[in-house]
């Protein structure tokens, strides 16, 4: 599609957390390929631990139920900001206020003795040892000495593909919950840490195995048509105008597919957002690859043209916070806070005037909440529970400049494009599952 209406597909995870507005802007220097803005810059001495709880016995310990890793960070997010003073002595929510009870709490452990504190975590069998390479969202970096000699953050994601540095959530000694970019594994002169993980930490939902949408204008004509992306064989096969095919070698097995016009001329290219990595892969029209860090494994990805420049550029949504972190052609960050846990990101113009925004799918119920330029929602009913969204101008050719928003059904493989009259054009495209 051109550079107003771009798509993304992608798959959720579940939880629930409300719908709300707003848009921040940072720059180049704050905007790190895929970094968190609410991340706090390795500038303060605020580091490790003044002391903590009683350690737990075994026979006190009753494990924590499943929790999977998108709701672990989302827990560990609900204490930053709060002002909470570090007091081994205090409880909050039930939970001692030094950092083993912070981390009890996103791991959603037992409150007993207000939680475990860094002796007790392997000990008892709620965590094990685990190596770098292993480390996911919601595990940890664990210090299992004693007291003020021991410490624990848990860890969000890598700042970039060169791992030595991540994200991690902590209750420090200052009384502070901190979100914040941290030297692997930690601060210099504050001990040993060592990567760790909650045994009953699960996975979240990954891509389905299965075709997955795209959309786009392929062909240079009035309006965007649909394809779909085949991971199990790394392929993109893109519909024209005219109902042919086109076929395109881009991505492998458990990438997630965007479009949209990245060199900002000729028609729609396509992409992969490696989850893996934290990378996206754009395809220029002349085959060549650009490659960009931006965002995390466990985000979605977006693309659209967010700044009015000529060219598109891409974004992710962040599920366990329900925000937008979109890369401007300069490189720096617009985050926009839109949509919650379960939802799936789109993007387009939707009002057909300025630049692209962003939008939700809340599988749920079957919803679209489109953001306009001005903050305000516009809501659309169309598709059902386990449909997965698609937006582009699909009926350009008839002088409409605004995006549109459709679902790909997968147990049917039938588009359903909606127009802007309300209209429906069914299309048959891709394999069912």
């Amino acid at each position: 599609m051109s550079t107003k209406h771009a798509m993304t597909r992608a798959l959720a995870v579940t939880a629930s957390v409300g719908l709300v507005t707003g848009i921040v802007a940072t720059t180049p220097a704050a905007a790190e390929a895929g970094a968190p803005p609410s991340a706090v810059a390795i500038t303060t001495d605020d580091k490790g631990s003044p002391g903590q709880g009683t350690p737990i016995g075994t026979a006190q310990l009753t494990a924590g139920p499943q929790i999977s890793r998108s709701e672990t960070i989302s827990r560990a997010a609900s204490w930053v900001g709060l002002g909470l003073i570090y007091d081994t002595d205090g409880t909050y929510q039930g939970y001692r206020k030094d950092c083993s009870g912070y981390v009890s709490m996103a791991w959603n452990l037992s409150k007993t003795g207000g939680g475990l504190d860094t002796t007790s975590f392997v000990p008892t069998g709620v965590a094990s040892w685990i190596s770098k390479g292993e480390l996911k969202p919601g595990d940890a970096l664990l210090n299992d000495a004693a007291l003020a000699a021991g410490h624990v953050v848990l860890f969000e994601g890598w700042t970039d593909a060169s791992r030595t540095s991540y994200y991690g959530y902590e209750f420090t000694k200052s009384g502070n919950v901190l979100h914040r970019q941290i030297p692997y594994p930690y601060f210099s002169g504050h001990g040993t840490f060592k990567p760790a993980r909650n045994n009953s930490i699960v996975d979240d939902a990954q891509p389905q195995a299965g075709d997955q949408p795209v959309a786009g204008n392929w062909d240079g004509g009035g309006s965007a048509n649909v394809g779909i992306f085949r991971p199990s064989t790394g392929e993109f096969h893109l519909r024209n105008d005219d109902g042919s095919l086109t076929k395109v070698y881009w991505g492998e097995n458990g990438d997630l597919p965007v479009s949209a016009n990245w060199d900002g001329a000729g028609p729609d290219n396509v992409g992969i957002f490696r989850p893996s990595t934290g990378e996206f892969h754009l395809r220029m029209d002349d085959g060549s690859i650009t490659k960009l860090n931006w965002g995390a494994n466990g985000d979605l990805p977006v693309s659209a043209n967010w700044d009015g420049g000529p060219a598109a550029n891409v974004g992710i949504f962040r599920p366990s916070t329900g925000e937008f972190h979109l890369r401007n052609d300069d490189g720096s960050i617009t985050k926009v806070n839109w949509g919650q846990q379960g939802d799936l990101p789109v993007s387009g113009n939707w009002d057909g005037a300025g630049p692209d925004n962003v939008g939700i799918f809340r599988p749920s119920t079957g919803e679209f909440h489109l953001r306009n330029d001005d903050g305000s929602l516009t809501k659309l009913n169309w598709g059902a529970n386990g449909d997965l969204p698609v937006s582009g101008n699909f009926d350009g050719a008839n002088g409409y400049p605004a995006a549109n928003v459709g679902i790909w059904r997968p147990s049917t493989a039938d588009f359903h494009l909606r127009m802007d009259d309300g209209s429906l054009i069914n299309l048959n495209w891709g394999q069912p599952h």
